[in-house]
């Protein structure tokens, strides 16, 4: 039975109130309580869909692209995942951005920074790189590099082989505070003024400077977390106890200064989930996106059944029931809105039992 105010409201009331909101109509206001329940609902509605890029044929476009123009033409050689539900919207999840870059051998992406944060995920690179402000890093695979808002950075290739990584930014985010700043560089490669490392060597030894802060603001000071020192991590944290219930083994990345997350407006972790394991239901209002490092398994998202491989990038949408199951051991890299939502006293979760 259908119990809204509204039905018990005879005709000619109804026809009242009609003709009254198209009167103020023009005069740009219109009734509240008719469209109330859609902006305060008793929880949320995911809109975005649940979905796996295949490595494999991602990179085969990629490729292809790579044919058609050089990384100098297209500024960013970058294919767009698109999430199903936000087709022609460049948005992976509600709020953020994906796209995975393609550069070639010998090949210059040209400095320019702004406003919005960005991370790069590698997935396959030999030695390719990418220079934040004035200090360049080797990207190798399972590398998570930050390029924190308004600094100046490029993207080269000195190797035989493609670089390939996932982009993930905060566009979404910046587009509706219509905040977005942008510039180039005078130059398609940034002056080195540090040497390799620099940053990591600074911030990253469980030792800090004596005063000083991140040249980047909110950002961490280390740009390049890599993945060989992920992974050892991992390694030690699942031989010393038995794993999380809903989230294996997991370990976030840091900001040294503060213990915060990395970035300020994109949260990142790195999980271990052992061969055989499945994880208990769990939901949260962050959108997931995933990049799998290593091993195979499934992802179970509401009443979506995903497979995913090495490489391959997959969402799991906000306020979604999931778990996941390891066919081999793996090594996943997760990142959401979540340390926006957190900031804003938004973010929550709901844990199932195993």
């Amino acid at each position: 039975m259908d119990t809204h105010p509204q039905n018990a409201v005879d005709a000619e009331t109804r026809a009242r109130r009609q003709a009254f909101y198209d009167r103020i109509g023009p005069h740009a206001m219109a009734p509240l309580w008719e469209v109330l329940r859609g902006l305060v609902p008793p929880e949320p509605r995911p809109v975005a869909k649940a979905h796996v890029w295949r490595w494999d044929l991602v990179r085969d476009c990629l490729m292809e692209a790579g044919r058609l123009l050089t990384a100098e033409e297209a500024e960013r050689r970058v294919l767009v995942l698109e999430n199903p539900a936000y087709r022609g919207q460049s948005r992976a999840t509600s709020t953020l951005y994906a796209g995975v870059q393609l550069v070639l051998p010998g090949e210059v992406a040209p400095a320019h920074r702004h406003t919005q944060s960005a991370l790069r995920f590698v997935l396959e690179s030999s030695g390719g790189y990418t220079a934040v402000g004035g200090e360049r890093t080797t990207m190798r695979p399972g590398d998570f590099v930050t390029t924190p808002a308004w600094s100046f950075h490029d993207h080269g290739n000195d190797t035989d082989g493609p670089a390939l990584w996932m982009d993930v930014l905060d566009l979404p985010i910046v587009s509706f505070f219509e905040g977005g700043f942008a510039q180039h560089h005078n130059d398609a490669r940034q002056s080195i003024t540090r040497p390799e490392g620099d940053a990591l060597a600074r911030y990253g030894s469980g030792l800090l400077p004596l005063e000083g802060g991140s040249p980047y603001g909110k950002s961490s000071p280390v740009f390049n977390y890599p993945y060989e020192r992920s992974r050892e991590a991992l390694g030690r944290l699942s031989r010393s106890g038995d794993p999380d219930a809903h989230w294996g083994y997991t370990l976030r990345y840091a900001n040294p200064l503060d213990g915060g997350w990395a970035l300020p407006t994109i949260a990142s972790w790195m999980t271990h989930l052992p061969a055989g394991l499945s994880t208990a239901p769990a939901r949260s209002t962050d959108g997931l996106i995933c990049a799998v490092v290593e091993g195979r398994g499934t992802v179970s998202a509401g009443e979506q059944k995903l497979s995913f491989g090495p490489r391959d990038i997959f969402v799991v949408p906000n306020w979604t029931w999931r778990t996941f199951r390891a066919e081999e051991d793996c090594f996943m890299f997760f990142c959401s809105d979540r340390v926006v939502q957190e900031k804003l006293g938004l973010w929550r979760d709901e844990r199932g039992r195993a």
